[in-house]
């Protein structure tokens, strides 16, 4: 069986060892990119399974790589995570409205955070 492609939008080296660590424990290929921008063209070149992407980054941040990917209809049925720090009532359904298909915050459970990126991408 192939393995399901994550890319990973996340500019904290430490965040995307961990996270990467963990999914390719579970089995699954992971890349990277470390703003907005970069996010957005590996999302048209690599389409991934599942794209987990933070949302404060340098050049272009995740709520605007979101829409941007929401809005191309080669991308559009990627699901995507939020993965941020950001907890502030209304951080969450202005993540929504960007395009995200899920949620999570920062510290992340682990073995949620799993459990739902294998959820999603099962979906697809």
């Amino acid at each position: 069986m192939e393995k399901k492609r994550i890319l990973i939008v996340e500019d904290n080296m430490d965040t995307y060892e961990l996270v990467r660590f963990i999914l390719e424990k579970n089995g699954f290929e992971t890349y990277s990119a470390t703003n907005g921008r970069d996010g957005v063209n590996a999302a048209v070149e690599q389409r991934p399974d599942l794209i987990i992407m933070d949302l404060s980054m340098p050049e272009m941040d995740g709520w605007t790589a979101t829409s941007l990917i929401k809005k191309d209809p080669q991308l559009a049925s990627i699901p995507l995570i939020a993965l941020t720090a950001h907890a502030l009532p209304g951080d969450r359904q202005r993540a929504m409205d960007a395009g995200c298909d899920e949620y999570i915050t920062k510290p992340m459970d682990l073995a949620e955070l799993v459990e739902t990126i294998k959820e999603w991408v099962n979906k697809k």
